[in-house]
């Protein structure tokens, strides 16, 4: 199994994004597209292996899996908004916050993985792995800070100053599940609004912990 990603469609405006759809990137002089093209080259090694060795592979295209112990190290904005919003900080968001995202449980993600690896018919196939759900970075700001009864704020910042000069970010990342759903029946069943409550209630947990010690 090979654990690929969203980023491989770079700024596509197709949307929903199908496994066959054609990539859009940007230049090699955004260092932001790095990532879709590294993680492209793996899924073309994995499936010239599949072709002329016979190798089993599956290639599982991941969008934005949140849970709890997720650090939020790598600007993961879930996690990160969360552990902001239970300290009363302001929540912090890039650009204008209307780019749109779709956020699956770690757990149904997990599930899907595991049902693919079990499925004979999935082997030398790329799937979109996710929740099809779409929700603007606005929108999971005022959530959180809602679910959490927080009193923060929401401060947008340019994308200028939050990274490079000149990033380039994608508008909407929304998934195609249906060759996911075809095959192995899947259906999301924990959504946003659940995943947010599990991850502050155990955000929450960690810092009774270190409070005790």
């Amino acid at each position: 199994f090979m654990a690929s990603t969203s980023e491989i469609y770079g700024k596509s405006e197709q949307v929903p994004f199908a496994e066959e759809d054609d990539r859009l990137l940007g230049p090699t002089t955004r260092t932001r597209w790095s990532y879709s093209s590294s993680k492209a080259v793996d899924e073309f090694l994995c499936l010239s292996y599949h072709k002329e060795k016979g190798l089993p592979v599956i290639i599982g295209r991941f969008f934005n899996t949140i849970g709890p112990r997720q650090t939020g190290q790598y600007g993961m904005v879930v996690p990160r908004f969360v552990k902001r919003a239970l300290e009363a900080k302001p929540l912090i968001v890039f650009g204008d916050g209307e780019q749109t995202r779709c956020f699956a449980y770690v757990t149904d993600v997990v599930r899907a993985v595991t049902m693919l690896l079990e499925h004979s018919e999935a082997d030398g196939q790329i799937f979109n792995i996710g929740n099809d759900r779409e929700v603007s970075i606005n929108q999971l700001a005022e959530k959180v800070i809602e679910m959490t009864g927080s009193t923060s704020t929401i401060e947008h910042i340019p994308y200028d100053k939050a990274y490079e000069s000149g990033f380039e970010d994608m508008r909407r990342r929304v998934p195609d599940l249906t060759r996911l759903k075809t095959l192995i029946d899947y259906k999301p069943e924990v959504q946003l609004d659940e995943a947010i409550r599990r991850i502050a209630e155990h955000m929450r947990g960690e810092a009774a912990e270190k409070e005790k010690s």
